[in-house]
């Protein structure tokens, strides 16, 4: 591999500069980028630290999902491809490391240089990087993929593009991008964009049919498929970076296949009968007691549980605020004392997982016990008016004692609903004040076995308290189209968090997000403090300021009362053939999250 050496004379250029303007600051290039501090890895590092660098090529995996697809482009919001394409398929200018927080590494940039103050970034490409078809990447590529997907492109893509002052080439193979905005993530962000081929659009509207896949230059790409039923992705065997230090080691299997089925239970049968080599497992007590059919008996499918030291995210049953009467705190927060989560737990999960207790619980960004306190409080105060009880003095969910019945809690949930204005008339039926019964609908995609039983079990103690709810089920295609509109009352949410939260949460619970359609943010929530904490953590300029900003925000959304928290999974648990490896011994801080490890750093290898 050739080092990522680059000319002392652009260094003293640099150097000179920072002697004499402030303002155009710059490092020198360099091979790598870290939010904070300096990369972990050296310049001509051989392999990420959790990758095998000898692992053998070939072999093939087989998933099985429950959720169909009729698109294959993932950059548009039009249709719905296979969540793992964009993952799989494409590539940016920087790759991430997922053994660190949030360094990023030369990709198909072979560097990047920066302003000390994060105001530009400038790439330079790497003459070596191609496309699919051969033809190689440019500066005149870069720039139109930032654009149009920041214009045309999903609802995920497009605030990055609002905060871009100027795109333009620098030279033969460099771009420089200039911020519009103080926010010290941008210029990592402009790394992660995906990179596509401008010349497969001449004349013709990005995405207007969704049914074809934009060219890309990542080792898998789209092979054989049919909607609703397969995909598979073939790996190239003539790709580009092969011998760089970010891909050494990675992406070892030569096949990749999505195998749709109708729900989970039907996943879990292929995968006994193996139609299937891999699959996850997120029910515990599943995996504790399921796992012993012949051919796990016989050794022929392992059991591997993945440690990560990731938040926990927010996993649940979210409340639509747009709607009535989720707009109204104290029936959310009756909700939530309704739901006897110790009871639901040991029914789902023999007891044995842990309850989500913040959007970051489990990690250093987690909200701490009790008021509000340093830092944290001091973010906080200047919106108390606008926080919900709970925020700066503290809060927690509720914990019943573990029997069907709830009494406390539906006791609580009780009174919580008269405050807001909703009574229990004689025909048992709760009412507001223009007589209007309390009933919504909870929305599930078909398949989703799991939290079809949640919410059965559930619905008793709603009843108790007068309300009822109904279950709606629809194909994944509606389902998609649902949420992607807001249009439901309640329905499951699962937001993975990282530990370098930035932009994205923007994306997640930003005001922007409650009328703009295909946002994450389903709760429709809209706080000026959740807007304020989010630009506290991006204009953090030490990880002290960084850490209590997220811890400020956390404590904003969880007593905000938009998701009914289920548990959390300390550990990925992935079941697979015996044949498939991956360096049990130098596993990512991410562990086995399905962006980074599996498949990527895997490998087929019979005994």
């Amino acid at each position: 591999m050739r080092p990522l050496n680059f000319p002392t004379f652009r260094s003293a250029v640099a150097g000179i500069t920072l002697a004499f303007s402030a303002s155009l600051a710059s490092a020198e290039s360099t091979h790598g980028i870290a939010m904070y501090g300096d990369p972990a890895l050296p310049p001509d590092f051989v392999s990420l630290p959790y990758a095998n660098p000898d692992a053998p090529q070939g072999g093939k995996i087989v998933f099985g999902e429950t959720q169909g697809f009729d698109s294959l482009n993932p950059f548009v919001q039009k249709g719905s491809p296979p969540w793992q394409m964009r993952y799989w398929a494409y590539e940016s200018l920087m790759g991430r490391s997922w053994d660190e927080p949030f360094t990023l590494y030369g990709l198909l940039a072979e560097s990047i240089e920066t302003a000390e103050d994060r105001s530009w970034v400038e790439f330079t490409i790497r003459e070596e990087a191609r496309f699919w078809d051969g033809s190689p990447v440019t500066v005149e590529d870069v720039i139109w993929s930032y654009e149009t997907l920041g214009t045309k492109g999903h609802g995920r893509y497009r605030g990055f593009w609002g905060k871009i002052d100027a795109i333009e080439a620098t030279g033969a193979r460099t771009v420089r991008i200039s911020f519009n905005t103080e926010d010290r993530e941008l210029a990592l962000l402009a790394g992660l964009r995906p990179i596509l081929k401008k010349s497969q659009w001449d004349g013709r509207e990005f995405g207007d049919d969704p049914t074809e896949a934009p060219i890309g230059t990542a080792p898998y790409q789209p092979g054989a498929f049919e909607f609703g039923r397969y995909m598979t992705f073939e790996r190239n065997p003539d790709y580009w970076g092969a011998d760089i230090g970010f891909r050494r080691g990675t992406n070892n299997i030569d096949t990749l296949r999505l195998d749709y089925f109708g729900d989970a239970s039907v996943v879990f049968e292929a995968f006994k009968a193996g139609e299937l080599t891999a699959t996850y497992e997120w029910n515990a007590d599943k995996w504790a007691n399921q796992y012993d059919f012949p051919a796990a008996q016989a050794g022929n499918v392992v059991k591997s549980e993945i440690g990560n030291e990731k938040p926990s995210g927010i996993r649940g049953l979210v409340m639509n605020t747009r709607r009535a009467p989720f707009d109204d705190w104290r029936v959310r927060e009756a909700l939530i004392q309704a739901f006897n989560f110790e009871y639901v737990n040991d029914t789902v999960n023999g007891g044995s997982q842990s309850r989500i207790t913040s959007y970051f619980s489990g990690s250093v960004l987690s909200m701490q016990p009790g008021a509000a306190s340093g830092q944290v409080k001091a973010y906080l105060d200047p919106y108390a008016g606008d926080l919900l009880p709970g925020a700066l003095e503290g809060y927690e969910l509720p914990v019943s004692d573990g029997s069907a019945r709830n009494r406390g809690g539906l006791r609580k949930a009780r009174g919580l609903l008269q405050e807001a204005g909703w009574t229990v008339g004689d025909d048992g039926i709760l009412r507001n004040d223009d007589g209007e019964a309390f009933e919504f609908t909870a929305l599930l995609r078909q398949g989703d076995a799991q939290n079809g039983s949640i919410i059965d079990l559930y619905a008793p103690a709603l009843e108790r308290l007068g309300i009822t709810v109904n279950v709606e089920t629809v194909d994944s295609a509606q389902y998609v189209e649902r949420e992607q509109g807001y249009d439901f009352d309640m329905t499951t949410y699962w937001r993975v968090l990282s530990l370098s939260p930035g932009n994205e949460q923007r994306y997640y619970w930003g005001k922007d997000g409650v009328d703009t359609p295909g946002t994450r943010n389903l709760m429709g929530a809209s706080n000026p403090a959740i807007e304020a904490m989010i630009d506290n953590m991006l204009t953090a300029r030490s990880n002290d300021d960084f850490v209590s900003a997220v811890r400020a925000l956390d404590r904003v959304l969880i007593s905000g009362r938009y998701v009914i928290p289920l548990w959390n999974d300390s550990s990925i648990r992935i079941a697979h053939s015996k044949n498939l490896h991956y360096p049990a011994d130098s596993l990512p801080i991410y562990g086995g999250d399905p962006r980074g490890f599996l498949p990527f750093v895997w490998w087929y290898q019979e005994d």
